[in-house]
């Protein structure tokens, strides 16, 4: 991924997702979640900025503690992925993306997979753009599923000279797989980093 063959501005990315259909729904009778990828205007020129979320630590989660994108499962309640995406956006961080956000674009539905292994979970992506009467500032953590959160550039992100490797031990053996070597030591890699690399391959 470079960064040269795309405008990642807000407006940009906008008139690039309007184009895009949006992704078919992956049939599937089990659960469903859905994430949101929530971008903001940076300083003018310097493009659009991505909100990542650091995922508390929990035995039981095949994610703990991974970087992600704000989400989690459907629920009963939730007429649709949408909602989903919302509620959760809501409850972990803070924000209200029905009344501040902008729905740009529904990616492709991707199977769910933690610690090597299919989870029976279909995974809806969002990408959305926050609006100018929230700064993406004032986040309010549930300290019980999000550790931290931080705006990572898209420019960053897709530039290849950033793209790293990692060693991950599955069933005892030693992989090298992608990843995105962020500040404080964090990693992005596995399922988010997939999304992100669909994402740009999209533009």
């Amino acid at each position: 991924m470079s960064s040269a063959r795309f405008s990642l501005d807000l407006r940009s990315l906008r008139d690039a997702l309007a184009s895009k259909p949006a992704g078919e729904e992956m049939p599937h009778d089990g659960a469903r979640a859905a994430v949101t990828m929530v971008l903001r205007e940076r300083v003018a020129g310097w493009g659009a900025e991505v909100l990542l979320i650091q995922r508390a630590e929990h035995p039981d989660d095949p994610w703990s503690g991974h970087m992600a994108f704000p989400g989690g499962r459907k629920d009963e309640g939730d007429p649709d992925v949408r909602a989903t995406a919302e509620r959760e956006a809501r409850e972990e961080v803070g924000l209200d993306l029905a009344s501040h956000g902008e729905l740009l674009w529904r990616m492709p539905d991707l199977p769910a997979i933690g610690r090597g292994r299919r989870m029976g979970m279909v995974i809806s992506p969002l990408v959305y753009a926050l609006g100018a009467s929230h700064d993406g500032e004032s986040l309010v953590f549930d300290a019980s599923e999000v550790a931290a959160a931080l705006w990572v550039p898209l420019g960053f992100l897709a530039d290849s000279e950033n793209h790293s490797t990692m060693q991950y031990v599955h069933e005892g053996k030693s992989l090298e797989l992608p990843c995105v070597r962020l500040e404080g030591g964090r990693v992005l890699w596995g399922l988010t980093l997939q999304m992100l690399s669909s994402f740009f391959d999209a533009l």
